[in-house]
């Protein structure tokens, strides 16, 4: 449900997307940013409303 795509070529500044079908579209350009957003998808995939269960939900 949640891509990370991360773009570093050698010698030049990394680059990386982070998407998600919840509607999450984020992106970073440089090293400190890509990591950033790295940390930040990984913390998402714990949050996104698609991937949370709803415990307690009554049954339709």
């Amino acid at each position: 449900m949640a891509w990370l795509h991360i773009v570093a070529p050698r010698g030049a500044v990394p680059t990386a997307t982070s998407k998600c079908l919840c509607g999450r579209d984020r992106s970073a350009v440089g090293k400190a940013r890509v990591l950033a957003l790295i940390t930040d998808h990984t913390a998402h995939r714990d949050t996104c409303p698609l991937r949370t269960t709803q415990e307690g939900r009554a049954a339709a």
